[in-house]
């Protein structure tokens, strides 16, 4: 007699994850909140870079010559393929290390996996995927830790070298500089649209070319001329992580509303109403120290707080530099990048302009 029976395909990922990507990320107000009730650090005079400026790595000085950069970031999927998946958030990941100027040079797993739920080979296969980015960027998984979770997670630590004297940080910006944005915004607006089964082929492919597009640039701003500050753009959106950057800097900050990029199909998403429950948790968390020209079309606020997977490096330049920069950024493949603001005297906050 013929075997009828019928083996169900596994789930797909995003129906397994409440939320995906860097839009998992506690909410900038949240997450100030829980860290003002921690006890406050010893002093260690080679602590470079710890958690009061909000950057993006942590920086130990090893000797003279050499910084050790440390990071680690890890998120539910973002997209169903699990090759892509971990791919993605292994480039998010390495991007922390990129952003502080330093160069990678060890990475180590983090894997919680329903193991009742997920086939083995989906398993490897988004292990798989992280383990190409991160032979892509010349670096090895030398190990990692794994456990049995309710919801796929996957990420790594990060490990980068840096001259002590080349950290670049999120609070060095100086006013005149310009602001140069990387990658185009929409991350999170493309996200919304493929868990509501609405985003194109076209739109997939952008989205993933955006996120697994290794932020490589930025160890070559170390130590540039005129390069004062430098941050990834990811949960917290371009607004928060702008604003990061001008409380660092005690200095304001401002972005021109229609001079980021945006990856293709975004616009009109967003103007359908398309967009993920963390950019309106970022709005709410921040929104008061952010001015917005009268009648600014919520669309468009919704783009500049929309939370990047794997976003792009802004960076603070001063002017007289700003177009070198955008040069290089453009032969290193970063097409989408722009001059988007400015940092300018006065109180820290970010204004938007029309």
């Amino acid at each position: 007699m013929q075997d009828t029976t019928v083996t169900d395909a596994p789930p797909r990922l995003t129906s397994l994850a409440h939320g995906g990507g860097c839009g998992c990320k506690l909410a900038p107000g949240v997450l100030a909140g829980i860290l003002a009730g921690m006890p406050a650090g010893g002093a260690f005079a080679n602590l470079m870079v710890g958690t009061e400026t909000s950057d993006d790595a942590a920086v130990w000085r090893l000797n003279d010559a050499q910084a050790l950069v440390a990071t680690t970031d890890f998120f539910m999927p973002v997209v169903d393929d699990p090759f892509d998946f971990g791919r993605i958030a292994a480039t998010n990941a390495l991007s922390d290390v990129y952003a502080m100027g330093a160069a990678p040079i060890l990475a180590l797993a983090i894997v919680g996996m329903p193991v009742d739920r997920l086939p083995q080979d989906t398993i490897r296969r988004i292990l798989a995927g992280g383990a190409s980015v991160c032979a892509a960027a010349g670096v090895p998984v030398a190990g990692g830790h794994s456990i049995d979770s309710v919801e796929p997670i996957y990420g790594l630590v990060a490990l980068g070298l840096v001259h002590p004297d080349r950290v670049m940080t999120n609070r060095g910006a100086r006013a005149g500089d310009a602001l140069i944005l990387t990658k185009g915004l929409g991350v999170g607006v493309l996200s919304a649209a493929f868990k509501q089964e609405r985003l194109s082929s076209e739109g997939y492919a952008a989205l993933v070319a955006s996120t697994t597009q290794l932020n490589t640039l930025g160890a070559e701003l170390a130590g540039r001329a005129g390069v004062s500050a430098v941050t990834d753009v990811t949960g917290f959106g371009l607004l928060g992580h702008a604003l990061e950057m001008s409380r660092g800097a005690g200095l304001r900050v401002e972005i021109d509303a229609a001079a980021p990029a945006l990856l293709p199909g975004v616009e009109a998403l967003a103007r359908a109403g398309v967009r993920t429950g963390a950019s309106t948790r970022n709005w709410a968390s921040y929104g008061a120290d952010v001015t917005l020209p009268d009648g600014f079309e919520s669309w468009r606020r919704d783009l500049l707080t929309d939370p990047q997977t794997s976003g792009g490096l802004l960076i603070a330049v001063a002017a007289a530099e700003a177009e070198g920069v955008l040069r290089l950024a453009h032969e290193r493949g970063f097409d989408a990048a722009r001059i988007v603001g400015r940092v300018t005297d006065g109180a820290a906050q970010v204004a938007v302009r029309s």
